[in-house]
């Protein structure tokens, strides 16, 4: 029973993976593909490939997830929460997905992973959920941000005497660049979350001991993360792409370059569980707000916002309900 609920845990957390892969594909490539720096399949080719690779640069992100949010516990009781964890996380994705709102799938991971817990009367660390998830939520979008307008300035002040036109083709070029670093920041966050979130099931279920991350652990998340991407996410990429604001070449460079480096920083530093979703999402905000405050459509922006604010609870709470049907089974 113990094996066969330790494959149905990894199964779907590779299903959660690949909705991660799907639902967040936007963040790599809207901007890329809105500006027609690239088309739509190989700039999915590309994120996929990128994802790939970000996915194997670090664990620091997936030791946080797999041994600092939640002590699951062990045996059959352990892998419940994490399975009710995962089925909580996955739902919220679908919906945000289909109502075509960019909401964190980190943060829908962490807080059905909570939301779990509680139901469970399992213990959940509130500081490290206070100090690498609400912290960085609230700090990385306004990084985001500020930092967003910051280089959008100087990259205006640095091309004010430039031709317009070949100006644009550079920068259509520079953006292949910024949307690999993009995607090999979401690897390297995202993919990593499901790596935690697999060891936790197999510490459970007595199949691994400690924190680090198994070499077919990395490779099964990584692999999962692409093929999500390659799927595409198509609603959300509107939103962001064109919804937003109306990008052009240069501002698109500098959203993504700004959201590469936050998750660099993020992943490779503090070991932070960053949202690629907010992160990407801000700094749009920030680079559109160069032209003028009302040029950001800020009733989209105010609706995204309100999934960021919801994702937490929403998916603790389908967790939650999630650990209530699945203990009745297991």
């Amino acid at each position: 029973m113990e094996l066969a609920l330790v494959l149905l845990v990894v199964v779907v957390a590779l299903g959660f993976d690949f909705t991660n892969g799907f639902h967040d594909a936007a963040n790599s490539i809207a901007t890329s593909v809105s500006t027609r720096a690239l088309t739509p399949r190989i700039a999915l080719a590309m994120a996929a490939v990128f994802n790939l690779i970000g996915a194997f640069l670090g664990t620091g992100v997936a030791e946080t997830i797999g041994s600092g949010i939640v002590d699951v516990g062990l045996g059959l009781h352990g892998m419940s929460v994490v399975l009710s964890a995962l089925v909580g996380a996955i739902a919220w994705n679908l919906v945000t997905w289909r109502l075509g709102l960019p909401s964190s799938s980190s943060h829908a991971l962490i807080g059905a992973l909570a939301g779990a817990g509680i139901a469970s009367s399992t213990t959940v660390h509130w500081g490290v959920v206070l100090d690498k998830v609400v912290v960085p939520m609230v700090v990385s979008p306004l990084a985001g941000f500020a930092a967003g307008y910051l280089v959008m300035v100087a990259v205006l002040w640095a091309a004010r005497r430039a031709a317009p036109a070949p100006t644009h083709r550079r920068f259509r070029a520079a953006q292949t660049v910024s949307a690999a670093a993009m995607a090999l920041g979401h690897g390297l966050q995202d993919a990593q979350k499901t790596m935690g979130v697999i060891v936790l099931a197999l510490v459970a279920g007595g199949f691994h001991e400690g924190s680090d991350i198994p070499v077919w652990v990395k490779v099964a998340a990584a692999l999962a993360i692409s093929l999500g991407t390659y799927a595409g996410g198509w609603r959300i990429m509107r939103t962001l792409g064109r919804r937003i604001i109306h990008l052009d070449p240069a501002r698109g460079f500098a959203a993504e370059s700004v959201s590469a480096v936050v998750l660099y920083v993020a992943a490779l530093n503090f070991h932070a569980p960053v949202s690629t979703t907010h992160t990407i999402s801000s700094a749009i905000m920030g680079v559109g707000a160069t032209k003028r405050l009302s040029a950001v459509r800020w009733g989209v922006a105010r609706s995204m916002v309100t999934a960021w604010v919801l994702t937490l609870p929403a998916a603790a709470a389908l967790a939650a309900g999630s650990y209530a049907l699945i203990h009745l089974v297991f």
